[in-house]
């Protein structure tokens, strides 16, 4: 049970950090552009630490780091660490889905080395 409570560890970490990134990108392309004047710049920030939106991704960001830190406290940082690998492969998704970003061969190919290299550091 313990090992199972580690990769949930993990596991949250990586679905907290996707989150804040995907949620982060919907946001900025809400949000516009980045103003080029100072004073624009100033208040086009400010709204953004204002967004809930926003700080629920900063909220995430720290869940993340307090899961991550259970995981730390369980499992060796070297066999751990490749897992966060993961949040690659769910941000290349769901960056097609919700993005319609497109998914082409170079990152399906880099995607399946990523994978190839978690698969090979979990087992030594």
């Amino acid at each position: 049970m313990n090992n199972v409570m580690s990769y949930f560890y993990v596991f949250l970490t990586v679905i907290f950090t996707v989150y804040g990134q995907i949620m982060l990108k919907t946001r900025m392309l809400r949000a516009g552009t980045f103003p080029s004047a100072f004073n624009e710049k100033i208040l086009f920030i400010a709204k953004l630490f204002l967004d809930p939106w926003i700080l629920s991704c900063f909220a995430g960001a720290f869940i993340a780091s307090l899961c991550w830190m259970l995981a730390m406290s369980r499992l060796q940082l070297s066999y751990a660490y490749p897992f966060t690998s993961l949040s690659f492969v769910l941000v290349l998704v769901l960056s097609s889905v919700f993005f319609q970003e497109p998914i082409t061969a170079a990152k399906i190919l880099g995607l399946a080395f990523i994978i190839c290299g978690i698969v090979i550091t979990s087992l030594g």
